[in-house]
C-alpha cells in the first residue's frame, strides 16, 4: 500500500479492526432482536424481507449510478435506461412497506438517470422537488461543458410529512446590506467577522464540499456523499429520534450523521469493507459529533470558518436520544 501523506486524514483500516468488525457484523433475518443502529451486511433484496413494516421516517437512497464503475472489486455496468429503470424496482419496491406513511423519500442520482428516477417517483410516491447540488470536484471537458453537479429527488408517501425548514437555513454574508436610517441592520445581523443572514433553503445547493483526503470523514470510497449533504437532508425530514434507512449504506455516511444528530439508523450494505468504514466511522461519532460546514444550529457557505461557540455546543447524540421515547424496547 502507498504511504500517505502525514497530514492526510482519510479514514482506513488495520488488519486488527477488520478482525473486529469481522466478528460483529451479521445479516438481517427474523431471529435479530432489534434492526435499529445496526450495519447489516448483505444485499438489500434479501435484506428487506426481514425489515419492519412502517417504521421508517426517511429512506436515503444513493444507489449505483447508470455508470460503469467499481466498487471496491464490485463492478456495475452501464445499462440501457429502461433496463436501469427496471433494476430500480428491484432495489427500491422491496422496502417500501419500511415507510411510515408520514416518511419521505430522497433519491441520488447523476443526470443520465435523473429521467428514470423521476419515472420510479412519479409512479409510487409524491414528487416534492428535484435538489441539484453542486460537486465542485471533477475533470474539466475539452469539447462539453464540465459535468459538477447531481440530483436528489425529494419525494414524500403522502401529504403529510416533516419539513423543519428552521433547522436548514443557510448562513451567508451580506455583500451590500440594508440599514434602517438609525444604521440599524435590515434583515441581517451585525457579528464581529462581518454582516451574516439567514436564508431559505432552496434546491439548489452550492455550498458542499466533496470529502477529500485533509477532511476526518474521508474514506476511499468512489462515490462518498459529505456529511454536510445528509445533515440538511436529516434535519429538514426527520425528527430526534426518528429513525433514517439507508439501504446502500457504503461508507456510513447517513448512518454517522444520523447519529451525530440523534436519530436512529438502520444501515444495509453488500460490501463487507464498506461495513466495516461505516462500523468505524460510528465509533468515531461517539468522541466527534462535529459536522464540517454546519455550526451553532445553521448551515454555512462554503468555504466560510464558522467559530464555534464553546458555551452553545450542540447536545451529543446520546443527549438528544435521551430527550426522546425509544421506539423498541
Amino acid at each position: 500500500m502507498t504511504a500517505r501523506a502525514p497530514k492526510n486524514r482519510t479514514v482506513t483500516l488495520t488488519c486488527a479492526e477488520m478482525e473486529r468488525y469481522e466478528s460483529s457484523l451479521c445479516q438481517l433475518t427474523d431471529d435479530v432482536d432489534t434492526v435499529l443502529d445496526r450495519v447489516f451486511c448483505q444485499d438489500i433484496q434479501s435484506a428487506a424481507q426481514h425489515l419492519p413494516a412502517g417504521i421508517v421516517d426517511l429512506l436515503f437512497v444513493d444507489p449505483p449510478y447508470n455508470l460503469t464503475k467499481d466498487f471496491n472489486g464490485r463492478r456495475f455496468v452501464k445499462q440501457p435506461s429502461g433496463e436501469y429503470r427496471r433494476q430500480l424496482h428491484t432495489w427500491l419496491l422491496p422496502i417500501m412497506h419500511t415507510l411510515k406513511t408520514t416518511a419521505s423519500v430522497y433519491i441520488c442520482s447523476d443526470w443520465r438517470a435523473s429521467a428514470d428516477v423521476q419515472a420510479f417517483a412519479e409512479q409510487h410516491l409524491r414528487i416534492r422537488s428535484r435538489i441539484t447540488w453542486e460537486r465542485e470536484k471533477g475533470r474539466g471537458a475539452m469539447t462539453n461543458w464540465k459535468n459538477c453537479s447531481e440530483d436528489i429527488w425529494f419525494c414524500t408517501v403522502s401529504d403529510e410529512y416533516t419539513f423543519n425548514v428552521e433547522n436548514v437555513k443557510l448562513k451567508r454574508k451580506v455583500i451590500s446590506p440594508y440599514t434602517t436610517r438609525d444604521g440599524e441592520p435590515k434583515d441581517w445581523s451585525r457579528e464581529s467577522t462581518g454582516g451574516f443572514r439567514l436564508t431559505h433553503p432552496s434546491n439548489i445547493w452550492t455550498d458542499l464540499t466533496v470529502p477529500f483526503w485533509s477532511m476526518p470523514e474521508n474514506t476511499d470510497h468512489p462515490t462518498q456523499k459529505p456529511e454536510k449533504l445528509l445533515a440538511k437532508i436529516i434535519l429538514a425530514s426527520t425528527n430526534p429520534g426518528d429513525v433514517v434507512l439507508d439501504p446502500f449504506l457504503g461508507s456510513g455516511t447517513a448512518a454517522v450523521v444520523a447519529k451525530k444528530l440523534g436519530r436512529h439508523y438502520i444501515g444495509v450494505e453488500i460490501d463487507k469493507g464498506y461495513s466495516y468504514l461505516a462500523m468505524k466511522r460510528l465509533e468515531m461519532a461517539e468522541r466527534d459529533q462535529s459536522i464540517q460546514g454546519y455550526a451553532d444550529g445553521v448551515f454555512w457557505e462554503r468555504n466560510s470558518a464558522p467559530i464555534q461557540n464553546s458555551s452553545a455546543k450542540r447536545k451529543t447524540s446520546r443527549q438528544l436520544r435521551c430527550d426522546t421515547e425509544p421506539l423498541f424496547s
